[in-house]
């Protein structure tokens, strides 16, 4: 698997490779960690993958939770 370097090809990771569905209430769940610098799994994340890579899967799974918010 490969390291989604774009929204496109990260939401087809989720939602494809892993059969994820970005739920309002999966994407507010995650978020919530995401926003949490202290959490243990987004400092995790920030170590293996950095600050930038972070920075765009949380917006990523903004960008999710508008595009939800504006379907619903």
């Amino acid at each position: 698997m490969m390291i989604p370097e774009t929204y496109e090809q990260w939401r087809h990771c989720i939602t494809v490779e892993c059969g994820i569905a970005l739920t309002s209430e999966y994407l507010v769940r995650r978020l919530s960690v995401w926003h949490d610098e202290q959490a243990e799994e987004a400092q995790r994340f920030r170590r293996l993958y950095g600050d930038s890579h972070w920075l765009a899967v949380r917006g990523w799974f903004e960008r999710a939770a508008r595009e939800v918010a504006t379907t619903a």
